[in-house]
């Protein structure tokens, strides 16, 4: 297999070496691991089975639901905690331990929806509240229906929103096909909140995601490395496509992008790998780790 580019931000020797110092990959799903099909290619889980075999624990780090992670997880027979929702959800699937959960403040949540509700967005976003890991909608549209399909949940229509904020929700999702819109809508809230008030990100182009502001991958990560392993940073290896990704691919002693993510976290990686459809996971595995 044949890397397709690289950025050097660490020399390919210094590289080398750190790769021999790894004892956590960690990998994010959609895009990364998951491509169109939805699923592992055969060559991913190969990849993933001989680097467990070289005693290299593996985990995910996604910004899908916890049940919608779990299957993955258990395909790649992951002995860690999943690191769901950006990291807002690290739980145990073999005991159903919470390590962590991070919700968002139910009043910056009510103030996210009268914004997302405002005259004329509420017509153009489908906002998506994750209440326990349950989704919950204020109607079923076309994007909400296509969402649930790839990610294997129901979400439940409650009319509006603030009907389920007896309890708080672990992330806020916003909805739009239109790439521009999202765009918009990013830079605005970032106008509005510092990240110590709320972590904004998009995980995909047409998804907006507001969690936690002590939410991002990177701390997820950490906490996997530092808190239950006793690892230091030069000691994991991470992969993504995405912003969501950044700040995991930044803390990692070697951090891997996908060949198609924006050219921004391409930039921040220490290599770019080929893209999801051409296993490229598994192409920056068999180059470091195997």
């Amino acid at each position: 297999m044949q890397q397709v580019s690289t950025t050097d931000l660490l020399s390919t020797s210094n590289l080398a070496i750190v790769g021999k110092q790894i004892k956590l990959l960690v990998l994010d799903i959609d895009g990364t691991i998951a491509g169109h099909s939805n699923n592992l290619s055969k060559t991913v889980k190969q990849a993933i089975a001989a680097v467990q075999a070289k005693g290299i624990q593996v985990a995910l780090a996604t910004g899908r639901m916890y049940c919608s992670a779990l299957r993955f997880h258990q395909e790649i027979q992951s002995t860690l905690p999943l690191a769901a929702y950006q990291g807002a959800w690290i739980q145990e699937p073999s005991n159903q331990k919470i390590h962590r959960h991070l919700p968002v403040s139910r009043e910056i949540t009510q103030q996210l929806l009268d914004y997302f509700e405002q005259p004329p967005l509420r017509s153009l976003l489908s906002v998506h509240f994750y209440v326990n890991d349950k989704l919950y909608v204020r109607e079923i549209t076309r994007e909400t229906e296509s969402y649930a399909v790839r990610c294997g949940v129901t979400p439940i229509p409650v009319g509006d929103l603030r009907r389920v904020l007896t309890d708080e929700p672990t992330k806020v999702l916003a909805l739009c096909d239109d790439v521009n819109i999202i765009n918009e809508l990013l830079g605005n809230l970032r106008l509005q909140y510092t990240p110590t008030e709320l972590y904004l990100t998009t995980s995909v182009a047409t998804f907006l995601e507001a969690a936690n502001p002590f939410v991002n991958k990177g701390t997820a990560v950490r906490y996997l490395a530092e808190e239950l392993l006793g690892l230091e940073r030069d000691n994991v290896m991470t992969i993504g496509d995405n912003f969501n990704d950044v700040e995991m691919l930044e803390y990692a002693g070697i951090g891997v992008a996908m060949g198609d993510a924006p050219p921004p976290v391409q930039a921040i990686a220490n290599w770019v790998a080929p893209n999801v459809e051409a296993d490229g996971a598994a192409v920056a595995m068999e180059k470091f780790l195997l």
